[in-house]
């Protein structure tokens, strides 16, 4: 069946991969974006562009509350990748109250369901980042609307980092890199969504096809940059002493470095979805 599908986050890594799968899917699309110029333009990461594929645009900004006034009218179903990444705005103005907003606006219409894009493990966060996107998920599950939550353990292009610190011949750990996880393709994630939005209420823990420790993705990205591994393993002292310099310098800093640091030291598995590889993807790069 055919649905029109209102996506926040349009214009993110992964919400450009969600309205190209929806498309694809047979679906239409309503977009929620600050600048419909820019988002007809190609994402990060090899993420598409949204020319061509956006039924209706819709011109929003996530601190008013009034642009998201009837985003949500005559909609099906609404899928929020919105969140903040590396932008200056705070976390909870947006991946919470923006989020809140919108669902507002989806209950006021009466909306089937609302499928929402967490992080894996956000209730164990300290980071402003993961309170903020657990903050929304707990009140989305008391919500009228279905509620679907879907938790990724982190996306390929997240691991572009850990690419670049090789090129410069430097690697970071948390101890000794035990710690496993499996990040997914915007693409093979994108067509999970899909595949699920449409379906009833439920939460997911989702990761790509490759399981690997923190030491094992080291060795990987150097093996790629073609340089010698020089990785630096922070015990827990230095974790914390380099959280507390962070909270002192400013939010921003604090936010990023707690998020990053505690990711690094923590077990981050979901369910193996997609084909896609990570060492196909990077060496693409």
């Amino acid at each position: 069946m055919r649905h029109l599908v209102t996506v926040a986050g349009a214009t993110g890594y992964l919400g450009r991969h969600i309205v190209a799968a929806l498309v694809e899917g047979g679906h239409s699309v309503r977009a929620l974006v600050r600048s419909r110029a820019s988002a007809e333009q190609p994402g990060s990461f090899g993420a598409p562009s949204l020319e061509g594929l956006v039924a209706q645009w819709r011109i929003v900004d996530y601190a008013l509350p009034s642009s998201l006034r009837d985003a949500c009218a005559d909609t099906d179903r609404v899928i929020s990748a919105l969140g903040v990444t590396r932008q200056k705005a705070s976390p909870w103005d947006i991946d919470f109250l923006g989020n809140l907003h919108l669902l507002e606006d989806a209950e006021r219409h009466e909306v089937s369901s609302f499928l929402y894009v967490n992080v894996i493990h956000s209730d164990t966060g300290t980071s402003l980042t993961t309170r903020s996107k657990h903050a929304f998920s707990q009140v989305l599950k008391r919500s009228l609307v279905a509620a679907q939550i879907v938790n990724p353990s982190g996306y390929f292009s997240d691991i572009t980092d850990f690419l670049l610190m090789a090129e410069k011949g430097l690697g970071l750990t948390i101890g000794d890199g035990a710690a496993k996880l499996n990040p997914v393709h915007g693409a093979d994630l994108a067509e999970f969504i899909v595949a699920k939005c449409t379906g009833p209420a439920g939460a997911w823990n989702v990761g790509g096809p490759d399981i690997m420790s923190y030491q094992e993705l080291e060795q990987l990205v150097f093996a790629i940059a073609d340089r010698r591994a020089h990785i630096l393993r922070l015990g827990p002292r230095t974790v914390r002493a380099l959280i507390g310099i962070a909270d002192h310098s400013s939010p921003q800093a604090s936010n990023l470095a707690r998020f990053f640091l505690e990711g690094l030291g923590q077990e981050a598995v979901g369910t193996p979805i997609g084909t896609r590889h990570l060492e196909a993807y990077l060496r693409s790069l």
